[in-house]
C-alpha cells in the first residue's frame, strides 16, 4: 500500500476518477489539500471570490459535461456559503462533490470555539445532499471519498458532501485507494415493458413527455426514434429541453405544459424522467381517462405528484431501447404531422401575442447562437420566458436552477459551464436584481480567461416583486427599486468588455460581434417593466 498524506490520498483519488478542475477558496483548514493539488499538477485550481460561486461553478461544470463538479471550501462560514448552490444541485440532480475542511479531529464535539467551528455541520448538509461523510482518522479518507464517488456515479446523480478535519490532511499512513464501483443501470421488468408497449401501441393519441431524467440519461436518440415509430408528439419540460430537435415533425413545443393542447388531446402519456410538475406550483391536470406511464430512475418519484397507471423504475435510455424492440412497427396513432406543426405554431403565436418584446429578445439571441451554445437564464423576466419559449435543440445546453429558483445563480454557473466547455459559446441571461449577487466574479473571469457573455437586462427593479406588489398589494411598493451602477464602467474596471445598448433591438447584432471576444463581455440592455408568464398565460 502506498505511504502518503491524507491530502495526497484525496488528490490521487480525484485524479484517478478523471477530475480535471477544483473550484475553491484557499484557507487554513484546507491549505494542505490545496498545496497537494498544486504539487500534483494534473488538476486545475480556480479560486473565485465567494464559496457560493465555487459551488455554482462546480454545478455549471457538472450540468453541461455530465462529469463530477468539485468544490473545496473551509468549514463553518465557507461551507454554509455554498448551501444555496448545493441545494440547486440537489433539485436539479447534478453530480457535485463538496469537500469541506473541518476543525481538528480532537476538537470535534467539544464546543471550544475554535476557528470556523460549526458543531454538527454535517447534519446541515444531510438535508441538501444525497449523502454526507466525515473522516475521523487519516486512514479513513480514501474510504470516505470512495463512498462519496460511488454515490455520485450510481443511481440518481445528486450532490454529496465530505468533511476532512484540519489535522488529518498532513498526516501520513499506508493507505489503499479502493476502486469506485459503478453498477449497471437499472433494467426494466419485462412485464412492465410489455404492458407499456401494449398501451402505447394501441393508443390513438400517444404522447411523450420528456423531463430532465431523459436528458441526463442521453435518451435523445431513443425518444426521437420512439416518437417516429409511434407517431407520438413530444413535449419537453424545462429541464428536458433539447431531447428532440425543435424543428422535428414530432416536436410539440417546449414546456408550456399548462396550455399545450397536445397534452389535453393525448389518451396515453409516456412520462420519461419527469416529476410531473407543470411549472413551479402549477399542477399538471389530466383527465381520469388518460393513461399515464412514468419511467424514472428514482422510485420515490413514481406517482409522487400525479396518479399513474404504470410506473417503471429504471434508466430512461435503457428502458426506451427495450421498449423500441417490443413495440410493433405499426401504430394506431391518429396524429398527423400537420396537426403537430399546428400545435407548435399555435403555442408560438400565443406566446408572441402575450409577450412580444420578450419573444423578440429571445429570437434575437437564438438566431445568433449555434445549437451547441450554452445559455444559463437567471430568475429574471427574460429567463422565465426563455424557460417556455427558447428553442433548445441539444441537451446540456440549457441550464436552469430547477425548482430551487435561486436568484443570482446564472453568472457563476455560466462560468463553470465555460470551464467545462472551453470551445463553446456560453451566455448568461441576467437581470439587474440577480447579476450583482456574484458580479465580483468578473475578476475571476478575467483572471482565468473565462470568456463568456453576460446579458444584463436593466429595469431598475426587482421586476417580479414589483408585479406582485402591483397586483396583490395595492401598488404598495416596498424594497423593489434598484440603484444600479454604470455596468460598462463596472465591467471595464475588472478588465472585461462593457457595452450598453440604447435598445433591445440592437442585441442580436452586438451579441454576434462579441461571441469570440478575448475577454468576458457584459452587455447592458434597457427594458421596461415586463409581465411574467404567470401574469399573462396562467391568469388569462
Amino acid at each position: 500500500m502506498p505511504y502518503m498524506s491524507g491530502a495526497e490520498a484525496l488528490v490521487a483519488l480525484l485524479r484517478r476518477e478523471g477530475v480535471e478542475v477544483v473550484f475553491g477558496l484557499p484557507g487554513v483548514q484546507i491549505m494542505d489539500a490545496v498545496d497537494a493539488i498544486y504539487r500534483d499538477k494534473s488538476i486545475r485550481w480556480i479560486s473565485p471570490r465567494h464559496e457560493q460561486t465555487a459551488a455554482y461553478m462546480a454545478y455549471g461544470y457538472a450540468r453541461t459535461t455530465d462529469n463530477i463538479g468539485v468544490a473545496l471550501v473551509l468549514p463553518g462560514p465557507g461551507a454554509l456559503n455554498t448551501a444555496a448552490a448545493i441545494g440547486t444541485a440537489y433539485t436539479a440532480s447534478a453530480p457535485v462533490l463538496l469537500i469541506s475542511g473541518q476543525i481538528e479531529s480532537y476538537h470535534l464535539g467539544f464546543h471550544r470555539g475554535v476557528l470556523h467551528e460549526l458543531d454538527d455541520q454535517i447534519d446541515i448538509f444531510r438535508h441538501l445532499t444525497k449523502w454526507c461523510g466525515r473522516a475521523e482518522k487519516v486512514e479513513e479518507i480514501p474510504a470516505v471519498l470512495q463512498q462519496a464517488l460511488t454515490q455520485l456515479k450510481n443511481d440518481r446523480p445528486r450532490p454529496v458532501e465530505i468533511e476532512i478535519p484540519f489535522d488529518l490532511w498532513p498526516k501520513k499512513a499506508e493507505m489503499s485507494l479502493p476502486p469506485v464501483e459503478v453498477s449497471p443501470p437499472a433494467q426494466p421488468e419485462p412485464e412492465e415493458i410489455k404492458k407499456a408497449a401494449d398501451l402505447l401501441g394501441n393508443a390513438s393519441r400517444p404522447l411523450i413527455l420528456a423531463g430532465g431524467g431523459a436528458a441526463k440519461s442521453d435518451a435523445s436518440g431513443e425518444i426521437t426514434r420512439l416518437a417516429e415509430l409511434l407517431k407520438a408528439p413530444v413535449v419537453m419540460t424545462t429541464e428536458g429541453q433539447g431531447v428532440i430537435h425543435c424543428e422535428h415533425p414530432m416536436c410539440a413545443g417546449n414546456s408550456v405544459l399548462w396550455l399545450n393542447p397536445a397534452l389535453q388531446q393525448a389518451d396515453v402519456i409516456l412520462v420519461v424522467g419527469s416529476r410531473l410538475r407543470a411549472s413551479g406550483n402549477t399542477r399538471l391536470e389530466l383527465r381520469p381517462d388518460q393513461k399515464v406511464i412514468q419511467i424514472d430512475f428514482d422510485a420515490d418519484e413514481l406517482g409522487r405528484n400525479h396518479r399513474i397507471d404504470l410506473g417503471i423504475k429504471a434508466d430512461a435510455s435503457l428502458t426506451l431501447k427495450v421498449l423500441l424492440k417490443e413495440i410493433s412497427s405499426s401504430s394506431a396513432s391518429q396524429w398527423q404531422d400537420a396537426e403537430i406543426a399546428g400545435i407548435r405554431a399555435e403555442i408560438r403565436t400565443r406566446l408572441e401575442k402575450a409577450a412580444p418584446l420578450q419573444l423578440s429578445i429571445i429570437s434575437s439571441i437564438h438566431e445568433v447562437l449555434p445549437d451547441d451554445a450554452i445559455i444559463v437564464p437567471d430568475i429574471t423576466n427574460i429567463g422565465y420566458w426563455c424557460d417556455i419559449a427558447y428553442p433548445v435543440n441539444k441537451t446540456r445546453t440549457y441550464v436552469n436552477s430547477s425548482y430551487f429558483a435561486t436568484l443570482g445563480f446564472a453568472f457563476p454557473t455560466a462560468l463553470g459551464a465555460r470551464i467545462g466547455n472551453p470551445d463553446r459559446p456560453v451566455v448568461a441571461i441576467c437581470g439587474d436584481g440577480g447579476f450583482p449577487y456574484a458580479s465580483a466574479e468578473l475578476a475571476t473571469a478575467v483572471q482565468e480567461g473565462i470568456n463568456i457573455v453576460v446579458l444584463v437586462f436593466v429595469d431598475n427593479a426587482y421586476g417580479t416583486v414589483t408585479g406582485i406588489q402591483r397586483r396583490q398589494f395595492g401598488s404598495r411598493f416596498v424594497g423593489n427599486r434598484l440603484h444600479n451602477p454604470d455596468y460598462v464602467k463596472f465591467a471595464e474596471a475588472f478588465g472585461a468588455i462593457g457595452i450598453k445598448l440604447s435598445s433591445h433591438e440592437e442585441l442580436g447584432e452586438k451579441l454576434r460581434s462579441v461571441l469570440t471576444a478575448d475577454r468576458p463581455v457584459v452587455i447592458e440592455i434597457p427594458v421596461p417593466q415586463l409581465d411574467t408568464p404567470w401574469d399573462t398565460l396562467i391568469e388569462n
